[in-house]
């Protein structure tokens, strides 16, 4: 028998994860944290997926801080990704967990438009905007996870 000729590229996923408090100041941390970890990866800053990523942690860690906060708990925010090439969609999944989950966000195509002058009430419809993915999905121990993902094109 012999081995096949083609051999299959290398493919590295990487994983960070992380906590932080359930507070504004705990948000802006995981957006800043996150953006350096992607631009370790090799999504260098100010371009078009640090900028969507930017602004997708932004909202989740946001809302996570906000409206999933629970007392002494903490949100956890996740990111994977995995590279492409020029044959290959690379994926950067980007995870935002809290432990509250009575206060569940509605879903992609559940959004409704805020009404005109209100001043809250857009976050997902940015992260709809922006993620070639996203869902809402629970998580053990209690709680939930909104996830996005973003396709990364090469």
């Amino acid at each position: 028998m012999e081995a096949p000729t083609k051999t299959q590229p290398d493919v590295t996923v990487r994983v960070f994860k992380r906590q932080f408090s359930s507070n504004a100041r705990g948000a802006r941390l995981a957006r800043r944290v996150g953006l350096y970890r992607l631009h370790a990866w090799g999504i260098p800053y100010l371009s078009d997926a640090s900028e969507s990523a930017a602004l997708i942690i932004g909202e989740l860690t946001a809302n996570a801080a906000t409206h999933g906060r629970v007392p002494g708990r903490d949100f956890e925010l996740r990111l994977t990704h995995r590279p492409g090439d020029r044959e290959t969609v690379g994926v950067l999944r980007i995870e935002v967990s809290d432990t509250r989950t009575e206060c569940r966000p509605p879903g992609p195509g559940e959004i409704t438009a805020p009404a005109d002058g209100d001043d809250s009430g857009r976050g997902l419809l940015i992260v709809d905007a922006l993620a070639d993915r996203w869902a809402v999905v629970d998580r053990e121990p209690p709680g939930k996870t909104v996830r996005a993902e973003l396709d990364l094109l090469y």
